[in-house]
């Protein structure tokens, strides 16, 4: 099951490379500085890895599960996020604003069974 939401997890990522967002913030006549702030952006290695978005990513799943999330989820959570940051490359920036704690408790809260057809659904 690792392996398999760690695919559908690296597959979905929204990244941009820092160079696109840049120029696209100065020709909205923005600031980098400006549009990584409005955007709630950083680089895509630190999102994955922030305390905010295991938070998200556990309360989505307790309110789906209607229960506290098991130490096995929990510890998913952490390792699926982990080894998806560690595979970023340096200059892509991703927004803490994405549906990834979504789509993370929701293949959390399914039945192991159902992992695969959810992930062959995103292809």
């Amino acid at each position: 099951m690792h392996d398999e939401l760690l695919a559908f997890v690296l597959k979905n990522l929204c990244t941009r490379p820092l160079n696109g967002f840049a120029q696209e913030s100065r020709l909205d006549g923005e600031s980098l500085k400006d549009a990584v702030e409005r955007y709630e952006v950083d680089y895509a290695w630190h999102v994955l890895g922030s305390d905010r978005l295991r938070d998200a990513t556990l309360a989505r799943l307790e309110t789906r599960l209607g229960q506290a999330a098991t130490a096995a989820q929990r510890s998913s959570v952490t390792a699926v996020r982990r080894e998806a940051a560690a595979s970023q490359p340096a200059d892509l920036l991703m927004s803490f604003d994405n549906d990834l704690p979504e789509q993370l408790a929701a293949l959390l809260g399914e039945p192991a069974d159902s992992l695969a057809t959810s992930a062959a659904l995103a292809d």
